[in-house]
């Protein structure tokens, strides 16, 4: 059995899979306020147990993000990714 460790989906390289563990809206930074951060990303598929996939990522400073949750598919910043908390499948590295 693999040893799956918790981080945030913002840490996360193109390529990874794995699953929603948490929310963790004290994470937010400069932006939304953390609670109409955590309900947006809520409204968009992001809870707990779906499975996300990191697609694509943004040429100059990784930034924004495409990612896959559930059956859609949405750009996301990495300030608002880093709320995300995710534990990675068995097939996928997880960042150091």
């Amino acid at each position: 059995m693999v040893n799956q460790r918790t981080f945030s989906l913002g840490e996360a390289r193109i390529g990874f899979r794995g699953r929603i563990a948490a929310l963790d809206a004290n994470r937010a930074g400069p932006g939304l306020e953390p609670a109409e951060l955590e309900r947006r990303l809520i409204e968009l598929g992001f809870v707990e147990g779906a499975t996300v996939e990191l697609l694509h990522q943004g040429l100059f400073g990784r930034d924004p993000i495409a990612v896959r949750v559930a059956e859609g598919t949405i750009a996301l910043r990495r300030r608002e990714a880093m709320v995300i908390m995710v534990e990675a499948g068995a097939e996928t590295e997880v960042p150091a």
